[in-house]
């Protein structure tokens, strides 16, 4: 089994409760967009740290989500420590920060008109998808059944960071 089936399956059911919670906001209401794109900006910012480690071509959103937000009038907490060294975690943060990019170019199309999606337009350029796949998968290859599990973890602890982002918005 490859890298990218083995966390698509083992992170299906952290990949759908995250994108239940953030279905539930109305990205036609400003107020509610604003609130979906601050709780993005809780774990944005720490998720591509994570990710540029191990793809240091990863092209950033942070600047976008703090553009958009910006255009909102709303505030962004956007500083972040270092991700530090690539570990397999990193690669597992990679994966479900790149899949997050596929899914905001749907939620685009979802926002209301005039309101700002620098954050969710920015798309895979074309082949960009399948070459970091492809890299997660030369990345575990040949590697211990540790490694995959931290991997794993790293994935799971990123959409849980998500989550978590997602239940502070609301209790705010």
């Amino acid at each position: 089994m490859s890298a990218i089936a083995l966390l698509r399956s083992k992170t299906a059911a952290s990949h759908e409760a995250v994108d239940f919670i953030f279905g539930t906001h109305d990205l036609g209401d400003a107020a509610a967009y604003g609130r979906f794109l601050q709780a993005h900006a809780r774990a944005l910012p720490q998720a591509e740290a994570m990710a540029v480690s191990v793809w240091p071509a990863l092209r950033r959103r942070t600047p976008l989500l703090a553009a958009d937000l910006d255009a909102l009038g709303l505030p962004a907490e956007l500083a972040v420590d270092s991700g530090g060294e690539g570990t397999p975690a990193h690669w597992g943060a990679l994966y479900v920060v790149e899949g997050s990019r596929l899914g905001g170019g749907l939620l685009a199309k979802r926002v209301g008109q005039g309101l700002p999606v620098a954050y969710l337009s920015a798309v895979h350029e074309p082949g960009e998808w399948r070459a970091m796949r492809q890299a997660i998968d030369r990345a575990a290859d040949g590697q211990d059944k540790g490694w995959l599990e931290e991997m794993v973890a790293g994935a799971q602890a990123t959409f849980a960071l998500y989550a978590a982002a997602a239940r502070d918005e609301r209790a705010v």
